[in-house]
Order: C-alpha cells, then structure tokens, then sequence
C-alpha cells in the first residue's frame, strides 16, 4: 500500500565536483525516498530499497521552500530535479521546479521514470533523463512515444538491477525502443541493492533458492555483473549512434562540463581496475576545474592550462583538447575500450 502525506521540506543536496551519472551541482526532489513498488530506487544516494509501506512525503510549496533556500545558499547549476515516479503524475511539483528555475536561467537534467509522465513544457536549456523503471515495456514505449512528440532533448536512464536489467534481451529492446523514439543517449546507474530489495526482486520473479538467478542475486560478485551490464549498455548505445552518458545540460565547454568530461574517463578507469594511481589523479584535478575561479576556456585561450598547478600533464593534455575539438585521444581510448570489453 502506498500512502501519500503532503510535508514541507524539499530534499536538497550541492556538490563540489561533478559525480557521475547525473553531474549536478544541485540536485532537488520534492518528494520522499521511498515511493516506488516494488523496488524504490533513491537516485539521489543511488540505493535500491523495498518497504511493505510506502509513505510518499510531499513538498507543499516547493517556490517558497527554494526561495528561502536561496536566501543562505547559492542554487548553482547544473541543477538535477529527481522527480520519478507516480508522485509525479499527481503532485506535478516536479515540473512546477522545472519551470521556475528555468525562468531563473537554470540549466537542468528533469528526471523522471516509466511509472511518471512527461512534462507539459520543457525548455531548451533542459535535458528530460526517463528512468527505464519499473521496467514495463508498455508503459515505457507509451513514455517514449510521448517524449519524441514533445520535441524535448532526451533519453534513457537504465537503473542496473540483477536480474531483471541485466539481460542481454531486456538491454536489446530498451536500446531499440530509445533509439526508434529518437533517444539522444542511453545511459546507466547502478544502485546499490540492501537485502529487502534482493527479497523483493527475488519474489517478484519466483526464484527460488536453486535458481541460478538467485545464487548470484544474493552470493555473486554483483558490482561485477554491474560493471559488465553498465558496459554492455554502453555498447549499445554506440551502435545505434547514441550518447552513452548524460549530457551535462547548458555550456558545452564551461568549468563544470570539462570536470564531469575527465571525472567520466577517470570512474571509467576505476571500474575497469585500469590504472586506479593514474585514475585517481584525474579525478583530483576534475574537482580542481569544478573550483578555479576563471572560466576555463578563457585561462586556455591565454596560455597554457599547464600553469594550473593542480592540474596533472594527462588532464592538461586532454582538457586542450576538449576545449579545441570536444574529444580527446586520451578518452576516446577509455571509452573505446569500457565499450569494446562490454561486447565480449
């Protein structure tokens, strides 16, 4: 059962540096954790949960939370508003968030899920990020017809769960559905699974503790299955000629897209076990240009971002030439390589 109880409190959360998936600064939910079934997903803490109750909290008046908010802390973008699920579809604050910090000039990523509903507007500056769960191919195929006919900038979001997204076929036929609904990247998000998640995943597929599924639900490696699922994803996505991450929305070349373009190389390294002392570096100096205080682009254009000490050659390297070109040699081979091992 599910029960849905107004409340007065936005959930808001900054960072420092841009973390993947989403790469926001800021992040907003106007509503509780826990209001999925059967699995409830938190993408704010990326933790998957279940619970026979479900209390659904409500934010009364999200404008006057956040203006007084606003009145202690800077609301920086790029901004991530986590509204998923059917809260959504009946509260809408979600998309009255969405339309007031973009009249403010917010750059946004609008999260929503299969259970949700796309917003009536959607502005230029913002990117519409559909969570492909609960994974209901009706229901998602009716979300994606209805995203392409809003003209938004969107795509998939595929929450890696053992075992029900981590199917070679279930993968196959959401890279399609995206791709035929003019998707513009497909990307995924691993959760952490606590044990009344695996119960509840375990029932609602029957298994039983004899069930190969089951032993690695509950006994196997499960980053592993994660790491190789989010790299099949990855995969995917390159042959139907979509982004395989989310776009960090606004600028393309500013302090916080530059980061998140050497934080996304350098997690990929991580989950590879490629070079961690090396991946770590980069990591360090991603939040360094998530902090200088001058535009990036602009210290380049003067000189050499080598007289930015905190920056290390390999980053400096790669960030030249981002900014000239989009790309680097140096990434376009760990992304070569995260999609290339996916395959096999």
């Amino acid at each position: 059962m599910i029960v849905y109880r107004k409340a007065s409190a936005l959930r808001i959360a900054r960072a420092t540096s841009p973390q993947p998936p989403f790469w926001a600064a800021t992040t907003i939910a106007p509503y509780g954790a826990r209001r999925g079934s059967p699995v409830s997903i938190d993408y704010l803490e990326l933790r998957a949960s279940y619970s026979e109750k479900l209390e659904v909290t409500v934010c009364e008046d999200p404008a006057g939370e956040l203006s007084r908010w606003k009145e202690r802390h800077p609301l920086t973008s790029p901004l991530l508003i986590e509204a998923s699920e059917f809260a959504e579809v009946v509260f809408r604050r979600g998309q009255a968030l969405m339309e007031l910090c973009g009249r403010e000039g917010g750059r946004i990523t609008q999260l929503i899920s299969a259970n949700g509903q796309i917003p009536a507007s959607i502005g230029p500056e913002t990117v519409l990020a559909i969570s492909m769960w609960p994974l209901e191919f009706p229901r998602i195929e009716r979300l994606v017809k209805a995203a392409q006919a809003s003209g938004a900038a969107w795509g998939a979001v595929v929450p890696v769960i053992h075992p029900v997204t981590t199917t070679i076929e279930s993968l196959s036929d959401l890279a399609s559905i995206v791709a035929s609904g003019n998707g513009r990247f497909l990307a995924a998000v691993s959760p952490e699974l606590d044990p009344t998640a695996k119960q509840a995943i375990a029932r609602a597929l029957s298994l039983s503790d004899s069930d190969e599924r089951y032993a690695s639900l509950f006994h196997g490696d499960l980053d592993a299955i994660h790491v190789a699922a989010e790299r099949h994803i990855a995969a995917l996505a390159s042959e139907l000629g979509l982004a395989d991450s989310i776009p960090v929305p606004g600028e393309a070349k500013s302090n916080w897209a530059a980061a998140a373009f050497l934080m996304l190389a350098a997690s990929r390294m991580l989950a590879m076990k490629r070079d961690a002392e090396q991946a770590w570096t980069i990591l360090r100096s991603a939040s360094a240009v998530a902090q200088l205080d001058k535009p990036i682009a602009r210290v380049a254009a003067a000189a050499s971002l080598s007289i930015i000490d905190s920056l290390d050659p390999i980053s400096v390297g790669a960030l030249t030439e981002f900014l000239n070109t989009g790309a680097s040699r140096f990434t376009d081979a760990i992304h070569q390589e995260w999609k290339r091992k996916s395959e096999g």
